[in-house]
């Protein structure tokens, strides 16, 4: 089998027992599968929940607490023991994991976000398994990827892997939920997920997790955007994870050929930076940028609002909605004085490229 790159996530219920602690027999097995997936020389990105639930009987607490304060707290003794447990147990297969631990900021804030690929990209270089999860001891509501399944997906675009492995409790994905209604079928494979595949998916998460299939799904559809093949299933023994490579794992896959990969600056345009201002453009500039492939000239500029500087991102707008985004070349005064340059002189005046096209992404 060729070489692959692989993210597997692994979810809070699936490294638990019913008390809400780490399960060793559970984390042994999937410990087994990636060392495999290790011996077979594939390249493996661990994302791994299970800080909170591996924290909170510790604090005293009856369940998952429900307080930011709470799960901070059990977050920040669940951690520690959770990545012991990693080192522990793939210390035997003679692989050493390392931990990241990630909030939004890091992804929105370029510096960060390249230096976040920078430290991956060396650690497996250096056959290390980076085992990532959110840093849930200092994340607030505004800085969180909303569950792991999401942090997953924005890893896997972002190392450019060949496939995304989403582990669960359930078989894959249904027409209904398999545990009320015995009618569910299965999807054993799709090429997009649809408003109505989604609405079928419950977004109800496990007692020591926080999503539910819901949450799977939109990842995956994330991944998918990103040019990223997902499996969402089971994996139980030595073998599993080499079986879901192999097109024979107890799940759902979604893949679709022809989403292609992006490259991880338009990610980070596309996905985490934040917009300082917005432009609008006509219809010939539109048509310039959507379909011939071409940079933003002030000639189609229409109107700027906001303030922004070289090297900020603003959105940009047709006539009747959002077109994208994209890194500009000028502040939005240089913006303006062109513009009106082009207006007092015509195709006389010499044309500047407010956003090159290497810089822009089409919103689809």
């Amino acid at each position: 089998m060729e070489k692959q790159t692989i993210v597997v996530k692994i979810g809070s219920s699936s490294l638990t027992n019913d008390q809400g602690e780490i399960d060793e027999q559970k984390l042994s097995g999937y410990v087994e599968a990636i060392a495999a997936l290790k011996k077979a020389k594939h390249t493996v990105i661990l994302v791994s929940s299970g800080a909170v639930a591996a924290g909170f009987k510790q604090l005293g607490y009856p369940s998952r607490p429900v307080t930011i304060k709470g799960r901070q707290a059990a977050a920040a003794v669940g951690q520690s023991l959770l990545i012991q447990s990693y080192i522990k147990k793939f210390g035997q297969y003679q692989l050493v994991p390392a931990q990241i631990l990630l909030t939004r900021s890091d992804f929105s804030q370029r510096e960060r976000y390249q230096n976040a690929f920078s430290t991956i990209n060396e650690l497996l270089d250096r056959n290390i398994i980076p085992i990532i999860n959110e840093n849930d001891t200092v994340s607030i509501k505004e800085l969180t990827f909303g569950d792991n399944d999401m942090l997953s997906a924005l890893v896997s675009g972002f190392i450019h892997a060949d496939q995304l492995i989403i582990l669960t409790d359930i078989n894959g994905l249904y027409t209904d939920n398999p545990m009320k209604n015995p009618h569910a079928e299965k999807y054993s494979f799709l090429e997009e997920i649809t408003d109505e595949v989604l609405a079928s998916a419950s977004s109800e998460g496990s007692k020591v997790g926080t999503g539910g299939m819901k949450s799977k799904l939109e990842a995956a559809k994330r991944a998918l955007s990103l040019g990223v093949s997902t499996f969402i299933g089971k994996a139980e023994g030595k073998y599993s994870l080499l079986q879901v490579l192999q097109g024979t794992g107890d799940g759902t896959y979604i893949s679709n050929k022809s989403m292609q990969p992006i490259n991880t600056k338009k990610q980070w345009i596309a996905l985490h930076s934040e917009s300082t201002g917005k432009i609008h453009i006509d219809s010939g500039a539109e048509k310039a940028i959507l379909y011939d492939g071409r940079s933003l000239l002030p000639a189609g500029i229409t109107d700027v609002q906001g303030t922004f500087v070289k090297g900020d991102v603003v959105e940009v707008y047709g006539q009747n909605k959002l077109l994208g985004k994209g890194k500009v070349n000028y502040s939005s005064t240089e913006v303006m004085i062109e513009i009106k340059k082009r207006q007092e002189q015509g195709k006389l005046a010499p044309s500047i490229e407010v956003i090159h096209r290497n810089n822009w992404v089409t919103f689809k």
